[in-house]
């Protein structure tokens, strides 16, 4: 199945998967249509979207961010894998769409299907929640009813049992003192 999701990834699929929080959508971060397509059904523009990267592990960091002094590497040792996005300072080596922006953010799951997949495509993945329609449930748990709402949208669906309905929790670490901008299913307790 890996394999698959893989292929359809390198060839610019859309794939929905699951994740240590909620289900989420990405594509290829090197596959710029994949990119469009994906802000497209967001309904932004790519430019200005706010997803997140997600990493087999911290190895991929300075792929796109900026060198990181050691008190915010250890943050992120501490804390990933697991339920947290954090904004770091970006470099230069961003896709071409977000060449200008000074952040990226970046997300480690604690959960091997997509850690699994992220490894085998040898770079991160752009990455978004699947959001619900229903204006009391913010996220979609059910991988039929996610399959039936997104399938003439995205190439893959993966169906990981039913999901969590907690996003993740954003923590800004841009500054020598981590903010947390959301809080999610990750308890963030800086040391």
């Amino acid at each position: 199945m890996v394999d698959k999701v893989v292929q359809s990834l390198r060839r610019g699929g859309l794939v929905i998967y699951p994740t240590d929080t909620v289900y989420a959508l990405g594509c290829d971060v090197k596959h710029l249509k994949a990119m469009q397509r994906l802000a497209q059904i967001k309904g932004q523009k790519l430019e200005r979207t706010n997803m997140a990267f997600i990493c087999h592990n911290l190895s991929h960091l300075s792929d796109y961010t900026a060198q990181l002094d050691l008190p915010t590497f250890k943050l992120l040792k501490r804390y990933l894998p697991g339920a947290f996005t954090f904004i770091l300072p970006s470099n230069k080596a961003l896709p071409h769409p977000f060449k200008k922006r000074k952040t990226v953010g970046i997300r480690v799951p604690n959960h091997s299907v997509i850690l699994e997949i992220v490894k085998q495509l040898g770079n991160p993945i752009l990455t978004t929640s699947i959001h619900d329609d229903d204006r009391i449930i913010d996220y979609t748990t059910d991988p039929e009813i996610i399959y039936n709402e997104w399938r003439h949208k995205v190439d893959v669906v993966i169906d990981s049992g039913f999901g969590g309905n907690i996003p993740s929790t954003v923590v800004d670490a841009t500054t020598s003192t981590p903010t947390i901008i959301r809080q999610g299913k990750g308890e963030f307790y800086d040391e």
